[in-house]
């Protein structure tokens, strides 16, 4: 009996063509890029650049100048040896996806190492071509620094403007077991940007009718969880990336340990590459450095907002300003976590009566909307998030970090499955992955801890930073918190 094309759907759907060759001129890829996106990062790098180097051009006046065969003309106040500096970099930032559609262009790090390499490669071509053109050390240090400042701060303000200036909607179909459909449904129809606009099991993944289903619902992006091995590579990928849909899979708290891995076949057989890197823990310790002064600056600016707190505590209700709770720290050594006490003097005691009460799906955390035992100021407290800010003190005395996984109470902790255990292999934070994908919304704490995984696992000084303005962002807005 032969095999038709009605035997293998696949190949019903890819025909006569190699899977992987393009339908045609892909129009629609060229109408989903944000080019205001593009322009107004790109504005921002220059305006960031032109700035540094005024700057550093104007404080250089004081000491040695710029030699003349280096000035290169001038054009705005700025030699022209500046805006060949910055035509680099641009160029550099955009063959690096800086200005791209897709998440690279958060990339923060990046843009700040891509800076430094254009500095330090021209001085070195300086260098090497004529050793006494060498630009001054004031102005060439001046002008780095400020350009990685700069450039970086610029772009994590731009990002803050156009998460708010981009409402455009994505159409999302879902592939996933019964079970879990209408679970990933409602969790997509809390965040306003994503309709789902169709669905299938996972189990039919490889079947025309199923291909056909997302082609003809108009999807932009695929989201799939438990997809069969069979045909996955072959078939869904290759025929969704024909069609410009982006594909999403979720990976299981298994899959999520193949960390930065570096596909690479040897003795052919496939493998991931996970290597040491040359400046191994460097970033770790930049992390702990940044935690410490984040802290110590932010201690010192919102101290007249932390006084007016206290006193607005202490005048509203009976009891103490801070509430200190033990709370599961790294390698679950037991710390006091600090807070502006939100609930009446013994909240504590009163839970117990109120557990049957609880709103989270799987018991583990305690949660509840409209829970009795909250202050008036206090519900304006948490949903302004000012009840967390005396935890960095936590981070000053180095039992918590400034991002990471969420330090629960003890009764939590005594509800967790072992593998929950995976997320005080880190330092805890008092913001996270957790918090700015959902905060008090995440229904089951394996969600929850799924994403503390992620971060652990795909961790990053550049992931510290996109959490960081998430949650300003959040905080500003008020979303997720009670």
């Amino acid at each position: 009996m032969s095999l038709t094309a009605m035997d293998h759907p696949a190949a019903a759907y890819q025909k006569a063509t190699d899977i992987r060759a393009p339908q045609g001129v892909e129009w629609h890829s060229l109408f989903r890029w944000r080019w205001h996106r593009a322009i107004a990062l790109l504005l921002c790098d220059v305006a960031a650049l032109a700035i540094a180097g005024r700057v550093a051009a104007h404080l250089n006046q004081f000491y040695a100048p710029l030699p003349p065969p280096l000035i290169l003309g001038t054009w705005v106040e700025l030699p022209g040896l500046f805006w060949i500096l910055m035509t680099v970099t641009l160029v550099l930032f955009a063959h690096s996806g800086l200005y791209s559609a897709s998440s690279q262009w958060k990339n923060y790090v990046r843009s700040g190492k891509l800076v430094s390499a254009v500095y330090l490669s021209a001085l070195l071509l300086g260098y090497f071509y004529d050793p006494k053109l060498a630009p001054p050390r004031s102005l060439f240090i001046t002008a780095w620094v400020g350009s990685v400042v700069l450039v970086i701060g610029f772009r994590l303000l731009a990002s803050l403007v156009l998460q708010q200036v981009e409402h455009a909607q994505t159409n999302v179909f879902l592939l996933a077991r019964a079970e879990r459909l209408t679970a990933l449904a409602q969790v997509l129809k809390r965040r306003s940007r994503y309709h789902v606009v169709g669905a299938a099991l996972a189990s039919t993944t490889s079947t025309s009718a199923t291909m056909q289903a997302i082609l003809s619902s108009g999807a932009q992006e695929v989201l799939a969880e438990s997809l069969p091995q069979t045909e996955l590579a072959s078939g869904l990928y290759w025929q969704l990336r024909r069609a410009g849909i982006t594909l999403r899979l979720i990976p299981s708290s298994v899959e999520l340990l193949h960390r930065r891995g570096v596909p690479e076949v040897i003795a052919g057989i496939p493998t991931l590459r996970m290597e040491a890197t040359l400046l191994g823990g460097w970033d770790y310790r930049l992390k702990r450095w940044l935690d410490f002064v984040g802290a110590l600056l932010g201690l010192l600016l919102l101290s007249p907002l932390l006084v007016a707190v206290a006193i607005v505590i202490k005048l509203s209700s009976p009891g103490a300003v801070f509430f200190c709770q033990e709370r599961m720290g790294l390698h679950g050594r037991v710390f006091q976590m600090w807070k502006f006490r939100t609930m009446i003097p013994d909240a504590e005691a009163l839970q117990a009566g109120l557990e049957q009460q609880n709103e989270a799906g799987d018991g583990v955390m305690f949660k509840m909307r409209r829970d009795p035992r909250i202050t008036a100021i206090g519900h304006f407290l948490r949903r302004t998030s000012i009840d967390e800010l005396p935890q960095l003190f936590n981070v000053l005395l180095g039992q918590m970090s400034l991002v990471g996984p969420r330090p629960l109470p003890l009764r939590d902790v005594e509800r967790f499955d072992p593998w929950h255990h995976t997320r005080h292999q880190v330092l805890p934070g008092i913001t996270g992955l957790w918090q700015v994908s959902g905060r008090s919304s995440q229904d089951a704490f394996n969600d929850a801890a799924r994403l503390d995984l992620y971060y652990i696992d795909h961790w990053s000084l550049n992931l510290d930073l996109e959490i960081l303005l998430e949650t300003v962002k959040i905080v500003l807005c008020g979303k997720g918190a009670y």
